[in-house]
């Protein structure tokens, strides 16, 4: 997708270790003006699907999923991070290893909010190892639902993630795959046909 394409190389920071800063636009500051563009491009991508649920993981993917989920005309559910008091016993859970906190998280999900009568699309802001990812398709096969397909608004190709999400046969819609960075500020980016 040009558009964020053209943001990242503007307003990217590329940062030791493979780190790319999209703070000013997508996962601290919001453009809700490009997140709308999103996500009328992965309803266009996922044109014909059954979705009747978005899902995400906090906190990142929050943002992005809700303006996906409005355009969709769906509801938005996300896997929270950390139970809390008002979360009752009865949720799916799951470890995943968060590659930007280097550390694990449970995740958890209510079953009243993921359902086998429920056909899903996951939204998040980034793919690269594919922790979180993995660990929301377990969630949703405990649940019994359906993965109609994932979004991702940037993917770092040159990491294993997406390969391993496409081994499985799921519709995996990067709207930005990245092949390399330097720590200069270059970004080469794979274009998708």
């Amino acid at each position: 997708m040009k558009v964020l394409e053209d943001r990242i190389r503007k307003d990217g920071i590329v940062r030791e270790g493979n780190v790319l800063k999209v703070d000013s636009f997508i996962n601290h500051q919001m453009d809700t003006d490009l997140f709308e563009e999103m996500a009328l491009e992965w309803k266009r991508l996922f044109a014909g699907k059954p979705i009747n649920k978005i899902l995400t993981i906090e906190a990142s993917g929050i943002g992005i999923a809700a303006v996906v989920a409005r355009e969709f005309g769906v509801p938005v559910v996300f896997a929270k991070k950390a139970k809390s008091i008002n979360l009752d016993d009865n949720n799916f859970t799951t470890q995943i290893q968060s590659f930007t906190h280097n550390r694990v998280y449970d995740v958890i999900v209510s079953k009243k909010f993921l359902t086998p009568a429920d056909h899903v699309l996951i939204i998040d802001d980034f793919l690269a190892n594919g922790c979180a990812l993995m660990g929301l398709l377990e969630l949703v096969e405990e649940a019994g639902a359906t993965v109609e397909g994932i979004g991702i608004a940037i993917e770092k190709g040159f990491q294993q993630g997406g390969a391993l999400i496409r081994q499985r046969g799921i519709q995996l819609e990067s709207l930005a795959i990245i092949d390399a960075m330097s720590e200069d500020g270059q970004i080469t980016f794979r274009h998708q046909d």
